[in-house]
């Protein structure tokens, strides 16, 4: 019988709290003990910079790596979206609980005619990209912070919308009714979905842990995620890909964005299950022979 309490490691928002509970409440039901211990990461103390200029490989995990890396805690809950590829050596990402909706949405503080001239927020390369790709006349500001103060700062402008993941959203009890969801807009990898790292030493844990991974979720995600790395992209960068099961199929939409928007490389493929593993590998070379290795040279090169 596995008897030690499990630290729980967990940046300190209401959304990470919520993932953290989530994770906790799993592991209790398999008569686990569990105690959340909450941390600020450096996307936390920094919200004037967008994440993409500062500069640091995993801004919302970095913490919580070290913590694990110095025992303070047992295993790290996070926004799956915000881990890099590459996690520090001994550390594994163990499970990866079932996702909830991946896609974007936009708040709006009022009913607006988007065709005409419009202020939209984002943090996000990703989403600034896409959306300025399909509305080319639209000004984009940055918005930082956790859900709560993000919609806050929303609400308090005289801009006409801001985007958000919706599941973060609904995890915080905030989606309300001024939402539209943007069908169109291509997820961040992972996005949506909630993953748990512990130390790779750690067997009994690591054993426990796979109890409350969902498989499907799993395979999903980690096509995402090798794509993002075949790109060499990090978490901020302008990429989106979204896998998803139907039936005996898995389909892949993926896509490279500019920063300015004004141009991209997108594709969407579908195989059986069975071929899932080559999936990444084969959107990867589609896009990058069709103008995304020239998207990406010119990210990497700083050039926009």
């Amino acid at each position: 019988m596995f008897d030690k309490t499990l630290r729980i490691g967990t940046r300190d928002s209401q959304l990470a709290l919520w993932q953290a509970h989530k994770v906790g409440d799993l592991l209790e039901a398999s008569h686990l003990k569990t105690q959340l211990v909450a941390t600020k990461s450096a996307g936390d103390l920094n919200l004037t910079q967008p994440i993409y200029a500062m500069g640091i490989q995993g801004v919302f995990t970095k913490a919580l790596d070290i913590a694990l890396l110095e025992n303070r805690i047992d295993l790290a809950v996070h926004s799956l979206k915000d881990v890099p590829t590459q996690l520090p050596e001994g550390l594994i990402l163990v499970a990866v609980l079932e996702r909830g909706n991946a896609s974007d949405v936009l708040v709006q503080t009022h009913k607006a005619d988007l065709q005409q001239t419009s202020t939209i927020a984002t943090g996000s390369f990703r989403r600034k990209a896409q959306w300025l790709h399909r509305y080319p006349h639209h000004h984009l500001v940055n918005l930082r912070g956790n859900v709560q103060t993000r919609m806050d700062k929303l609400f308090s402008s005289n801009w006409e919308g801001a985007i958000f993941a919706r599941a973060g959203l609904e995890r915080a009890e905030l989606l309300g009714s001024h939402f539209q969801e943007l069908d169109w807009m291509i997820p961040a990898p992972a996005q949506g979905a909630i993953g748990v790292v512990c130390r790779t030493t750690d067997t009994a844990i690591i054993e426990e842990l796979q109890k409350i991974n969902h498989q499907s979720t799993r395979i999903c995600v980690e096509i995402e995620r090798d794509f993002l790395r075949i790109l060499e992209g990090g978490c901020s960068a302008p990429i989106g890909a979204y896998a998803f099961v139907n039936q005996d199929k898995i389909k892949f939409k993926a896509g490279v964005f500019s920063i300015d928007g004004q141009t991209a490389a997108t594709t969407f493929e579908e195989v059986e299950i069975t071929e899932g593993k080559n999936l990444a590998a084969m959107a990867a070379e589609k896009i990058l022979s069709e103008g995304g290795n020239q998207i990406m040279q010119t990210i990497k090169n700083g050039k926009e």
